[in-house]
């Protein structure tokens, strides 16, 4: 009752930044206490318990600290090397044919805020933020005698808008800003790009909820993947401004036609392509607010024509109670996900193995670079994990490869953002938007 008299006050006035943390803080710590991400949510057929929505969700985020000469910890068997430092938010990265290392950095939204719940969810969110301006530029990394630092280090193309997904096809280096999908020509061992990329088509941009846009070409190179997340969590603003929202888009990249690949799927983060079955994979954060363990953030397989869900069901075809009105037609139809990695772990990089893989145990999988939680009292994600396969398909609960971004005291070293694996050279990137770091995890006996 407290909270709500509070909420409503909230409402009626204008508040303070400062008033507004306090209030969050204490909201936040009246909320229902969550434990542990259960295991029996993990994987192909997780538990999903009843909807629990609140007044405000219980809300906890690491606050940051600085690696202060820590790093990263990977299994037994491999080394840890900060490729770079002092970038400017890095998101995506991409391999270049010659060993060179592409990393977009940047920061995108402008969703204005809607309900006295997202001004407080905002407030907690950004106490969990690098306080460094996004780039809005790519940056080239060069390790030239191949210790895992780059000892060159150069701005390839500056003056974008928010890039995040980058792809590199038949001498085109396609760009994913948060409005546009620009194509620039490329040449093996080139350093820097000075010429206006070319509009290939435009990208939804309005609001901008989640503004980030992956990207991934077809097996054959003649696609182009684009992931277009949701502009709300559950369709609060209206479904006007969700138009060719939570989707992903097929481009033709020679004509820039394209067609909706896939509906209801509400902020597909990172997309990759399966090496053995060639198929198209995503990982997808899905909505908040109806409890600490819904509702799951998954991996799968992106099947054409499909539809996830979003907003009107979860997980296939478990109701949303919040969504009014109902579309049952639509939810008759939706498909169930392959593999929940679990509610509010805020997954955002996405990358196969390809060639020969790790030693041991990591011959075939993904990697997943987790984000981490903001929206439930006890913190999950945080880490990178490595999901096996067998046959191109999940075989397997995850395992934690790297992990170390909480310290003891729960504070937040650096947040995993963007993973790509390197398959000649037999090393996995991991971008960290918090500390401002690539990091290389390779085999100790490389």
């Amino acid at each position: 009752m407290i909270g709500l008299m509070k909420m409503r006050a909230l409402r009626r006035q204008s508040v303070s930044r400062p008033a507004v943390a306090g209030l969050a803080l204490s909201l936040a710590l009246a909320g229902c206490s969550d434990g542990p991400l259960p295991p029996e949510q993990i994987g192909s057929r997780p538990h999903l318990p009843e909807p629990a929505e609140t007044l405000v969700p219980p809300m906890k985020i690491a606050s940051p600290t600085g690696w202060d000469g820590a790093k990263p910890r990977a299994p037994a068997g491999f080394t840890v090397t900060a490729v770079a430092t002092d970038l400017k938010v890095p998101r995506q990265m991409l391999v270049l044919p010659n060993g060179d290392l592409l990393v977009a950095e940047g920061r995108g939204g402008g969703a204005p805020v809607m309900r006295p719940k997202d001004l407080i969810a905002g407030v907690i969110k950004s106490r969990g933020k690098s306080g460094t301006e996004g780039g809005d530029r790519i940056t080239l990394l060069r390790d030239e005698d191949g210790d895992g630092r780059a000892e060159f280090r150069t701005t390839f193309i500056s003056g974008l808008n928010a890039p995040y997904g980058l792809a590199l096809v038949d001498g085109s280096l396609y760009v994913a800003n948060q409005d546009a999908l620009l194509r620039f020509p490329y040449q093996d061992g080139q350093t820097r790009i000075t010429t206006p990329g070319t509009q290939v088509t435009k990208l939804p941009s309005r609001l901008n909820h989640h503004w980030t846009k992956a990207l991934v070409p077809s097996a054959d190179g003649t696609k182009l993947y684009v992931g277009i997340g949701s502009n709300s969590n559950v369709g609060e603003r209206g479904m006007a401004v969700e138009e060719e929202r939570a989707v992903i888009w097929e481009i033709d990249r020679e004509t820039g036609a394209r067609r909706t690949y896939v509906t209801g799927i509400r902020n597909p983060t990172a997309l990759a392509i399966e090496p053995r079955t060639r198929a198209l994979w995503a990982v997808v954060n899905e909505r908040d607010e109806i409890g600490a363990n819904l509702v799951p953030d998954y991996l799968t397989a992106v099947r054409p024509g499909a539809f996830y869900g979003w907003p009107y069901s979860y997980w296939g075809r478990h109701i949303d109670p919040r969504v009014r009105p109902q579309r049952p037609e639509l939810v008759a139809s939706a498909v169930t996900p392959d593999y929940s990695l679990g509610s509010h772990v805020a997954p955002l990089g996405l990358a196969f193995v390809r060639g020969p893989g790790f030693a041991g145990s990591y011959g075939e999988g993904a990697f997943v670079g987790q984000h981490g939680s903001w929206n439930r009292r006890t913190l999950v994600g945080y880490n990178v994990v490595w999901v096996p396969f067998s046959n191109g398909r999940p075989a397997g609960p995850p395992r934690p490869f790297l992990t170390g971004f909480i310290d003891e005291d729960g504070k937040a070293r650096g947040r995993p953002v963007g993973v790509t694996y390197d398959p000649a050279r037999r090393a996995l990137f991991v971008a960290d938007d918090l500390s401002n770091t690539i990091w290389r995890v390779a085999p100790a006996t490389r």
